[in-house]
């Protein structure tokens, strides 16, 4: 099989360049870190094999540089040879590979703020704790299963980040305990006597695990189950359940859809806002619940029992089979769902906006600076409308050009440009599109811009601007993919289609 670069994240600091190599499950790492060269390779838990190479944008110290290996990826710190000298690229040669992305949640000017900067990083460290330290999942010593293959038939798997597919088999079980991947809920992981499952995917009523090494049909084997990759799926599961029932009983919003992502889980509501007001209160209101441990449950309905037209659902697939499963939060929610729940909302530990109160730290430290610049450029892959604005709130337009950017750099997103009056109607949006258009040309594909809205809430505070502010100063990773959200003071929609 073909090696095939591993997606690549980027970003400059001061004293070093950092490098992310994102491999989840990553085997045989090799880091060789040079003056002027960086060579990559590794192992994915499916077996393909990555490699990069990199001539470096300038020389670094390589023997004081290192790597880190984590569960979903390789970080590499290098030490810059010429300190607080900011590197414009990664790569000595002036051409951006498909593979190589600066990683835009670390990116930011960061010339004179070194001090803000560490206290910042202590800030959002101490806020994870209090998200992220929930301790091991409840014992489950009898996760062992039972049961024996039906079939095994050869097949391939095409990599999620793509690549060359992987061939193996898909093996159909009489039973099993692996959730197959559905209702925006990831699969489930484990073991086949010794052979490890891949991915479980959904057939019909037949869950199909992709295994490989072949079985004997036939064959009486073991299921083991990865019981923290399953625990971590029921918390993000039921914690949405809740969300979504709560955000609908207080505001009359409504969950169009929804997604457990490996970085982060994403709650789709039918509103074109959400106040900070709103968010707060369904925060505490969703804590309240949790520290209530009320209990969560499952049962199952005929498919032509009339019950099923109380309960809440989106409908079910077209080759839906036997019994509907029907998952209820006490007193709170009753809905279809064939996903994986706790049994007590007490599982959940805490709910905490973190986003809302990172916005907050990054206009004050923005605020705090002496002499604070009269632009601010800032994007945010996880950032939402709301996180822009509150941002652009704790700043203030009066005297300060914001150019806020969200979203992921392989999807839609959203910009904020908010400002001075006058700044915000001399440049609209076709007037920034044509100073973002050098990068956009680096993008392969069509772009289309429609007018949208101008306009400014509350008092306006004309101010007459001495220049149009460098926009060229912005980090070029900042001007690649912008889709506007309707409450910006300037607004149009930048479609970018392959």
């Amino acid at each position: 099989m073909a090696r095939q670069p591993a997606k690549t994240l980027w970003y400059d600091r001061p004293r070093y360049v950092y490098l992310e190599f994102c491999v989840e499950d990553s085997t045989d790492v090799k880091v060789v870190i040079e003056d002027h060269r960086l060579e990559f390779s590794c192992k994915n838990a499916d077996g393909v094999e990555f490699y990069n190479e990199i001539n470096l944008y300038a020389r670094v110290n390589s023997k004081d540089s290192r790597e880190k290996r984590s569960d979903r990826s390789i970080t590499c710190f290098m030490r810059k040879w010429k300190e607080k000298v900011a590197w414009p690229r990664i790569t000595k040669e002036n051409i951006k590979p498909a593979w190589l992305s600066v990683d835009f949640d670390n990116w930011r000017d960061w010339e004179g703020d070194e001090e803000v900067e560490r206290a910042m990083v202590e800030q959002y460290a101490e806020m994870l704790e209090k998200v992220t330290d929930k301790g091991p999942p409840p014992a489950m010593d009898d996760l062992d299963f039972t049961t024996r293959v039906v079939s095994c038939r050869a097949a391939e798997l095409r990599p999620e980040g793509g690549g060359e597919p992987v061939r193996g088999f898909q093996v159909v079980l009489e039973d099993t305990i692996l959730f197959p991947e559905g209702g925006g809920q990831p699969d489930d992981r484990g073991l086949i006597g010794d052979v490890p499952v891949l991915r479980v995917t959904r057939r019909g009523p037949e869950a199909v695990h992709f295994v490989p090494a072949p079985l004997e049909p036939g064959a009486e084997v073991l299921l083991s189950l990865d019981w923290e990759r399953r625990f971590d799926h029921m918390q993000q599961h039921s914690g949405q359940h809740l969300i979504s029932a709560i955000a609908e009983q207080m505001f009359g919003f409504n969950t169009t859809s929804w997604e457990l992502g490996r970085q982060r889980s994403v709650i789709e509501l039918d509103t074109p806002v959400v106040t900070a007001e709103q968010v707060e209160a369904l925060e505490k209101s969703v804590n309240e619940k949790i520290r209530d441990r009320v209990p969560v449950t499952v049962r199952e309905l005929a498919a032509d029992d009339p019950e099923i037209e109380t309960v809440r659902s989106r409908g079910l697939p077209d080759d839906h089979a036997g019994p509907v499963r029907v998952v209820d939060i006490e007193g709170i929610d009753s809905n279809l769902c064939c996903g994986t729940h706790v049994s007590n909302l007490s599982d959940l530990q805490n709910n905490l906006n973190l986003l809302r109160d990172i916005a907050v730290l990054i206009a004050r430290d923005f605020k705090s600076k002496p002499a604070p610049k009269q632009l601010f450029v800032l994007h945010r892959k996880e950032g939402d409308s709301e996180f822009m604005n509150i941002i652009a709130n704790e700043i203030g337009t009066e005297e300060t050009l914001l150019f806020l950017t969200v979203g992921d750099e392989k999807e839609a997103g959203l910009f904020l440009l908010a400002g001075p009056v006058e700044a915000v109607e001399n440049l609209g949006p076709r007037q920034a599109l044509e100073l973002l258009q050098s990068p956009l040309e680096e993008l392969k594909g069509a772009v289309e811009l429609q007018r949208g809205t101008t306009g400014i809430d509350g008092p306006q505070h004309p101010r007459e601007m001495s220049s149009l502010y460098n926009l060229q100063a912005m980090p070029r990773p900042c001007r690649q993919e912008l889709i506007p959200h309707p409450m910006a003071l300037a607004s149009g929609t930048l479609k970018l289609t392959s």
